[in-house]
């Protein structure tokens, strides 16, 4: 699985790096990053990746393979 982040459209609500902080970050103004640069995600995290894609509320953020 793999993350994206639309970055024009992520606004910093910080809902995904709070539910998955192991898969995202804040950067310097609060806009959300992926920990790993080419948005792998390890199984162990997947339940996690879509809770934060689910959650994200412009819709920023995508999962797929």
């Amino acid at each position: 699985m793999r993350l994206t982040i639309d970055v024009e459209r992520c606004q910093g609500h910080g809902r995904c790096y709070d539910l998955a902080p192991e898969l995202f970050a804040p950067d310097d103004a609060g806009h959300a990053v992926l920990v790993d640069p080419d948005g792998t995600v390890g199984a162990d995290d997947e339940a996690r990746a879509r809770d934060a894609v689910r959650n994200c509320p412009e819709g920023a953020l995508s999962v797929g393979t």
